[in-house]
């Protein structure tokens, strides 16, 4: 089942998820494409502690949803998410390269080695 989004912005990422697991075949930005699909109500609600919990160190990882400043990290990782918290570039301290989904799929087309965390 297809949930139509009224915003068409998310509408548009989510076509362009789709279009890049088929281009590069890769099954990570199709995953994430299905699960910004869902209701807004429904996405994804990570603390920065299970991205701790997770992450090795170096990780690139994918949040389908929000990243809230719970929490602490002390590995050095990448994270690419839909939205997240002012307060978490604060608490990362430089240790997190945060990635907007949109810069994510520029950066990482083929997905290789990227985990989904949520």
């Amino acid at each position: 089942m297809t949930f139509e989004h009224k915003n068409p912005k998310l509408q548009e990422l989510i076509s362009s998820l789709k279009k890049q697991s088929i281009d590069h075949k890769t099954g990570v930005w199709k995953r994430v494409a299905l699960e910004l699909e869902r209701p807004t109500r429904h996405h994804r609600v990570v603390n920065l502690t299970k991205v701790e919990k997770y992450a090795n160190e170096n990780d690139v990882v994918v949040i389908p949803g929000k990243l809230l400043s719970g929490g602490e990290l002390t590995k050095k990782v990448t994270i690419i998410v839909y939205n997240y918290s002012d307060k978490v570039v604060e608490k990362t301290n430089g240790k997190a390269h945060i990635l907007s989904i949109e810069e994510g799929l520029k950066k990482y087309p083929n997905a290789k080695d990227i985990k989904i965390i949520g």
